[in-house]
């Protein structure tokens, strides 16, 4: 059989004709005068404004349509939003692909309710939990074995709780359970009808309603297939059970677990005082309210009601004052308890005229007197009419009433009061029938015997002493390990298998948002539920909070956040992933021989330390030739190849080394040549020094030269010579002698050992004298050639004594 939401429009369930067809008589309903012309709105008879027609009527249609659709939809996400299958694996597109599918399994199950509701779903919340449960891993439970409930397994439904059981395991229940109860007796067994309890909500169902085959929801179709576009179990039809508080209607859901939903009919009904007119109503919620005052005459008689409109009139909440029933006091009361009684004793003389009536506040007929009716005397066999002021006396005849043990009698006089205890001398026997013993007969006999029989549970021994056989119930716990393994049961001793645990454990995912319910002891093996909130596992490394992921079973996956630790000896951050809970491989313990087996390699969490820093760091090579990038961990000066090119301490020449770093007072090598600086002008002489700084010492090298006149050798400073001018570099050839040349005039030069020519001008003074020689004068030599001594007269007049002798 094809389902139902198949046969028209591949999930409507019914065609869009069908639906316009629906649709017009709410459309004549609407044009009723003094209907209403919308949910929960009313108006006065004559003034409902003009029915739509035409594309109106269309347009609104198509409004209704978009909304169902629009509820459903939102139904299926606020039900859904979490789920997953038997098949649930990890792949987040599989799983939104499968939810996908519920969406459409969903609005097509939902959809009749929801076209006739006007899309509100707010009546589909238990079913579709029922519904939600169908297509959750480990939510669906059978409480007998304890097992999934698949979807191709035989199950049968409860009517009750709509709890889903094995096939198998509710026959193999119900037939346990009523031969327990039936077998408890030997009289009754087989002979009434025992019925059998729900496993879970204890709802008993008579032997003939023991399942014997596998059936749809609605139990139209037997062994329905396992359809995977229809809900599991399904038959795909229109469920059409009489919806409960019955109405009248039938169930619109197709074929679903679970209870059904309100009716979603609209019914035209009157309000709960029945003054105004009659509105169309949820079937389910017709009970409205005009909320105009009742009006009603309530119980006391003397107000009416002002309460709103409502069903059954609350009691009088005035207070009046009231009479009792003797009518002697008078009280303030509520009005809702109109009849009360005093305390006093009525006292009215009865008609017997010698005793008086007391009751307490009688309302004026009092009784006839006890006294005046015919009496016996106390023993019951003498009857008199005494009048009611004589009493009656005893009539002296044996009393004969019957003892308390039932089987003598009272031998005194007829006396007043009860009788006392049989006291005759009986044999009697143990209730349990063992032994037999002579004692009074008021008193029980009860012997020492313990009963050996066991008790009802099958399991403990009556142990009851003198027992009848009647052995009471086992008033022990049951206290066997329920089938969850977590909880004992709690019952009276029984025999048979013990009800399922009735507890429910929450299966939570790691955040705890989505909760799943499932029976206790499936929490073992049932998966924590899909949840779509984001994790709020705390991190496990030192970043404050995780990479934004969707909460998930199991430990989180490696952080992949940037590590941003400060590195040690710089000031930058680590900018490697995450590296504080690493999975390392242990390494294995050695072996102490070849009989010990290597175990398996370990990985065990640890933190690793952070790379050394990898940022370019702009260094200068020692000889600071270029700047290169270098790591920061390898931050420092480096050796760029090249010459080293620094001057050295000689300042003359640079450093030939390959570029090399020169600590504070460690110059580099020391310069090795020998002085290359241009000599002073004139100095022949090389600088004896190493090659060295500033300039070179004076040269101390001894000059071997003649003097001017060529006869002594000098030995002169180099760097006196050099350093000399002309006029000191003469006197430093010159032997500081007398010149030995001979001037024309033939005298040696005066002068002190000089250059070049001597002069002419001689300076040697010479005698002059006069013809006579008398006269003589010196003078220069130089000059003696202009210069002529003459005669004076002396030697002119000695020269005439001389010739004159």
């Amino acid at each position: 059989m094809e389902p139902a939401w198949r046969q028209q429009g591949r999930g409507r369930g019914r065609s869009q004709e069908a639906q316009v067809e629906r649709s017009r008589p709410l459309q004549k309903e609407r044009e009723r005068p003094g209907t209403a012309t919308g949910r929960g709105v009313r108006t006065k008879t004559g003034s409902a404004p003009e029915p739509p027609h035409g594309l109106a009527v269309q347009s609104k249609f198509e409004e209704i349509r978009k909304s169902n659709q629009a509820a459903a939809q939102r139904l299926v996400e606020s039900h859904f939003s979490s789920s997953s299958s038997d098949e649930d694996d990890n792949s987040i597109d599989d799983g939104d692909h499968k939810e996908g599918k519920r969406g459409k399994i969903l609005a097509s199950t939902f959809t009749t309710y929801t076209n006739q509701t006007g899309g509100d779903a707010t009546g589909l919340q238990r079913t579709g939990q029922y519904v939600s449960d169908l297509f959750q891993s480990g939510a669906l439970t059978c409480l007998i074995c304890i097992a999934s409930v698949k979807r191709t397994q035989a199950v049968w439904s409860c009517s009750s709780c709509f709890s889903l059981f094995h096939l198998p395991c509710i026959q193999k229940w119900a037939k346990d359970s009523v031969f327990l109860v039936s077998s408890v007796t030997d009289e009754d067994f087989g002979q009434k009808q025992h019925p059998w309890p729900c496993p879970k909500c204890r709802a008993e169902y008579p032997p003939s309603a023991t399942p014997n085959r596998y059936t749809c929801y609605c139990g139209k179709l037997q062994d329905p297939p396992a359809d995977p576009w229809l809900v599991p179990h399904s038959c795909g039809s229109i469920c059409q059970k009489e919806l409960k508080p019955a109405c009248g209607h039938t169930c619109l859901l197709l074929c679903h677990p679970g209870p059904c939903p309100p009716c979603p009919k609209m019914v035209s009904v009157s309000c709960l005082c029945g003054k105004a007119q009659p509105l169309p109503r949820r079937c389910s919620n017709k009970a409205w309210s005009c909320q105009q005052p009742c009006g009603k005459l309530l119980l006391c008689k003397q107000h009416t009601c002002s309460q709103p409109c409502h069903t059954e009139c609350a009691p009088c909440p005035r207070v009046s004052v009231q009479k009792c029933v003797c009518g002697r006091e008078k009280s303030e009361r509520p009005c809702a308890s109109p009849r009360w009684t005093c305390q006093q004793v009525c006292g009215a003389p009865l008609s017997c005229g010698n005793h008086t009536c007391e009751e307490v506040c009688c309302d004026g007929d009092c009784p006839p007197c006890p006294r005046s009716i015919s009496r016996t005397c106390p023993c019951g066999k003498t009857k008199s009419s005494l009048p009611c002021t004589e009493e009656v006396q005893p009539c002296g005849d044996t009393c004969d009433r019957r003892l308390a043990c039932l089987k003598h009698t009272c031998s005194m006089r007829c006396h007043r009061g009860s009788c006392e205890t049989c006291r005759q001398e009986v044999e009697k026997e143990c209730r349990c029938g063992r032994y037999r013993k002579q004692m009074p007969c008021h008193k029980e006999y009860l012997c020492d015997s313990k009963c050996p029989k066991t008790r009802n549970c099958q399991r403990h021994q009556c142990r009851r002493k003198c027992c009848p056989g009647n052995c009471p119930p086992c008033d022990q716990s049951c206290g066997r390990t329920l089938g969850c393994r977590n909880h004992k049961c709690p019952s009276v001793c029984h025999q048979g298998s013990c009800y399922p645990c009735p507890e429910s454990v929450e299966v939570r995912c790691t955040c705890g948002s989505t909760v799943l319910v499932v029976p206790c002891g499936r929490e073992r093996t049932t998966k924590p539920p899909r949840c779509k909130e984001a994790c709020r596992c705390p991190p496990s490394c030192h970043h404050p909070t995780r990479e934004a992921h969707r909460c998930h079973p199991g430990t989180c996956p490696p952080c992949k956040q940037p590590c941003l630790l400060p590195l040690s000896g710089c000031s930058h951050t680590c900018p490697q992933p995450c590296h504080d809970v690493v999975l390392v491989k242990s390494q294995q313990v050695h072996l102490a021989g070849p009989w010990e087996q290597p175990s398996e390699p370990a990985f065990v969490k640890k933190a690793l330390p952070c790379p050394p820093c990898q940022v370019p760091i702009p260094t200068a090579c020692f000889g600071e030739h270029e700047v290169s990038p270098v790591p920061c961990h390898r931050q420092g000066r480096f050796s760029c190849k090249r010459p080293c090119g620094r001057p050295l301490t000689c300042s003359n020449h640079s450093c030939s080394r390959e570029c090399h770093l020169v600590n504070s007072g460690n110059p580099c090598e020391v310069c090795e040549e020998s002085c290359s600086k241009p000599r002073p002008s004139g100095c022949p002489h090389s600088c004896p020094r190493p090659c060295h700084p500033g300039a070179c010492p004076p040269c101390s090298q001894m000059i071997r030269q003649r003097c001017h006149c060529k006869i002594s050798l000098l030995y002169v400073e180099c760097t006196k010579l050099t350093a000399a001018d002309e006029q000191t570099k003469e006197a430093l050839s010159s032997c500081n002698n007398q010149c030995p040349k001979e001037l024309s005039c033939g005298h040696r030069c005066k002068q002190v050992c000089h250059p070049g020519v001597c002069e002419e001008t001689c300076q040697q003074k010479v005698k002059l004298r006069c013809p006579c020689k008398r006269i003589k004068k010196e003078v220069l030599c130089s000059l003696s050639a202009q210069f002529a001594v003459e005669c004076d007269d002396i030697c002119r007049e000695q020269q005439k004594k001389v010739s004159q002798v």
